[in-house]
């Protein structure tokens, strides 16, 4: 089974608790104004690869311990088929190796939609955070970009390790933004407030440095 992925990146600790394998997917129909990773939109097959190959570096990257993987993109729920089978893949990998990591997935499509088309995946997740990005709304709460989009807790794990976030305010995470350097590249990975990036756009501009590229526009 092949899956387009935009990038995945270990730890990330600012998208669910603790640290965290984070697979960002490739493709998105929805495209939310002002979205700050429209990089992943567009449909791109050579960013395709299998899902065996992609736990293959799960299980790398994770050997020094981790508690949990947070699938964002992008719009997972466009490729139903490859995130099925990559939730199947890391829930074998759970019982094989008897760990109890959980799974945290994002969708920018509205819970019923899902529940309506996707039951099947649901099932397959400890967490989702549902519902379209809309940038007239604030951001109140932890691990989410608008206040319309709830922390659902789909399994006995989720419950467990998550229900002091359902309603948990933005402040309470200790930090909402990280920083990787990939060669030429930068990568931020979190949810930055409301006119973060422009900001950050700014003052590069400022200090005589240009980005060529950046995510939040096309």
């Amino acid at each position: 089974m092949k899956i387009a992925i935009n990038k995945a990146h270990f730890p990330v600790t600012v998208l669910g608790p603790g640290r965290r394998i984070g697979i960002w997917l490739q493709g998105c129909r929805i495209a939310c104004k002002g979205c700050v990773s429209q990089d992943t939109w567009a449909n791109d097959a050579s960013k395709q690869m299998t899902v065996a190959q992609l736990l293959s570096w799960c299980r790398q990257v994770a050997a020094a311990g981790f508690d949990g993987v947070t699938i964002s993109g992008g719009e997972p729920f466009d490729q139903p088929a490859a995130l099925s089978a990559l939730l199947a893949a890391l829930a074998h990998w759970r019982s094989e190796a008897k760990l109890d990591f959980d799974v945290l997935c994002y969708s920018g499509y509205p819970l019923a939609t899902l529940q309506k088309k996707h039951a099947k995946i649901l099932n397959q997740l400890d967490a989702l955070i549902p519902e379209p990005f809309i940038e007239t709304q604030p951001l109140t709460q932890a691990w989410r970009g608008s206040a319309n989009q709830p922390l659902v807790l789909m399994s006995d794990r989720g419950r467990a390790r998550m229900q002091a976030y359902v309603d948990a305010p933005i402040d309470a995470q200790d930090k909402r933004i990280q920083t990787m350097i990939d060669g030429e590249r930068i990568w931020y990975v979190g949810i930055p407030a409301r006119g973060d990036m422009q900001a950050l756009d700014a003052l590069c501009t400022e200090r005589g440095m240009a980005f060529e590229k950046v995510s939040w526009r096309q």
